[in-house]
């Protein structure tokens, strides 16, 4: 009865993809449904192999290298429609934006389903229901996430490893060989059910199964020895500093005036409550003071200066004017209470037509402009860019979803002590979409054995241990403050590179061909 289903060529090369890419995203954050997968990447597997076969006798009138490019975008098109459709909300805030939400809902998912449609395409007529095949299709979907992450400028959102966000000790093994490595090792995990529908025996069967228990409890028991050995570590650590982390909860809205500037202002730090004997670094979001420069809110100092002592610093977004260049940096600050900038950070990676808009010359004369208030798109920021350096603190800074790129942390300096992510998750709303842009962050922590603090406007504000774990937060449209003795390591254990990756990704493909050739 079911291959009546699978014989029916709109079912088979349009429902089930669909249907099967659109319920991915209940492994990712806020659902967290990991072993959803262990069904989702069987399936595919399983059906690019049969709609290979059946393409050459019930669907010969169509090429079958046709059918395996529509299977593909069908799966990628569900696969991204639902899961990054959050995006579409930040066109909700401008009304001339707002004609464009039904091409964003659609465009943007099809033309990152071409990751899967050229995948399914190139390596579709080489799968068959073997052992070989979970190697290349494994590889070839861990090398197009690599690729995905990469070109341009690059969107490494959901791959398959952040499903795995909520098992912090499996995460652990992030430190050693990195993020794109282990979304490698858990698609092949992923796909290891595939065996079912191979024509072998039981016992060949249940031995592949038990790979999955062999190296999730692997995974497991590192992790857990990892997390043990550093509350040890920690516990003898003298080198700290307080930091209180602040999540506003500002509504996001154009157009504000001085007033209006004034009473955020009031509300921060009415949040911070400076304790003026206790030397902190007070951490605000990105975009606290929407839409001005600071030069444009330096009226302020005086509530600066009243509120705040020699002994504090204060870290946040602002835009900043560059006379030169004649255009506006988006950056992170560190300023004293006095309004002094002690150490600055320009974003490097902007996100394209919300920050900047590629082809500007061209869309400005159809009347589009970025989607943050402003026309002109935002300058962008050095690569390297030196880590903020105050007293015993070597920070290192990410804006918004700068998080999401391992390159930038994986370059930084080898002293740095501390990472710092602000971010206004308010252009999403109440999507699911903030609690995606959590998750990285927790990786990151992990990979490079690093504390992360969090500061979000309507998302998820955090201090993340170097292990990854949650230690306090304020969730999503939640004010008020968070405050730790965070402590300052100095590890030599970090993910530096994606050397791992690249040799495991060689390694499979050498085990596709030996296999291949040796008929197996």
């Amino acid at each position: 009865m079911i291959e009546n289903y699978l014989n029916n060529r709109l079912v088979t090369l349009y429902f089930i993809p669909f249907t099967i890419g659109s319920l991915s995203v209940f492994s990712f954050q806020p659902f967290n449904l990991t072993f959803i997968n262990f069904i989702i990447l069987p399936l595919f597997f399983y059906l690019i192999v049969f709609i290979k076969k059946r393409s050459k006798s019930r669907y010969r009138k169509k090429p079958f290298k046709k059918n395996l490019f529509i299977f593909g975008t069908s799966f990628g098109f569900g696969f991204y429609l639902c899961g990054i459709h959050w995006i579409n909300n930040s066109l909700t805030f401008d009304e001339s934006f707002k004609i464009l939400i039904p091409f964003g809902l659609i465009l943007i998912p099809i033309f990152l389903s071409l990751f899967f449609s050229l995948l399914t395409l190139v390596i579709g007529p080489f799968l068959d229901l073997n052992f070989k095949s979970i190697f290349l299709l494994s590889s070839s979907m861990a090398f197009s996430d690599y690729i995905r992450s990469k070109i341009f400028t690059g969107f490494p959102w959901n791959l398959w490893a952040y499903s795995f966000s909520e098992a912090n000790e499996i995460i652990q093994i992030l430190n050693i060989i990195g993020l794109f490595a282990f979304n490698l090792i858990s698609i092949t995990i992923f796909l290891l059910p595939t065996v079912l529908f191979f024509k072998v025996n039981l016992k060949n069967k249940i031995f592949t199964l038990s790979i999955i228990a062999v190296l999730l409890t692997s995974f497991f028991i590192y992790g857990n020895h990892s997390i043990n050995r550093n509350e040890n570590l920690l516990s003898v650590n003298e080198e700290k500093f307080n930091i209180k982390v602040i999540s506003p909860n500002f509504d996001l809205n154009y157009g504000l005036s001085e007033r209006e500037i004034k009473t955020r202002l009031e509300k921060l730090i009415r949040y911070s409550e400076p304790n003026k004997d206790l030397k902190t670094l007070f951490v605000w979001p990105e975009g606290v003071f929407s839409g001005y420069s600071f030069k444009e809110i330096l009226f302020l100092k005086n509530f600066f200066l009243d509120s705040f002592d020699d002994n504090h610093l204060i870290l946040f977004g602002i835009n900043r004017h560059n006379d030169k260049m004649n255009g506006l940096f988006n950056s992170l600050i560190v300023i004293n209470n006095r309004m002094e900038i002690v150490g600055e950070y320009k974003k490097q990676k902007l996100v394209p037509f919300g920050e900047f808009l590629p082809y500007e010359k061209i869309l400005n004369k159809i009347g589009l402009k970025k989607i943050t208030e402003g026309h002109g798109s935002f300058l962008k920021g050095k690569k390297q860019q030196e880590n903020i350096l105050i007293d015993n603190l070597n920070i290192l800074p990410l804006i918004c979803y700068e998080v999401i790129f391992t390159e930038l942390t994986q370059n930084t300096h080898p002293d740095t002590n501390l990472i710092v992510n602000i971010s206004e998750d308010g252009w999403f709303g109440n999507s699911i979409g903030p609690h995606q842009h959590f998750a990285k962050a927790i990786f990151r922590a992990v990979e490079q054995n690093l504390f992360l603090v969090r500061s979000v406007n309507k998302g998820t504000t955090a201090i993340i241990s170097n292990k990854g774990q949650i230690l306090k937060t304020l969730n999503s449209n939640e004010s008020g403050s968070i405050e730790q003795d965070v402590p300052l390591i100095q590890s030599k254990k970090r993910n530096k590179n994606d050397l791992i990756f690249y040799t495991l990704l060689i390694t499979y493909i050498f085990i596709f061909k030996f296999y291949k050739k040796n008929n197996v």
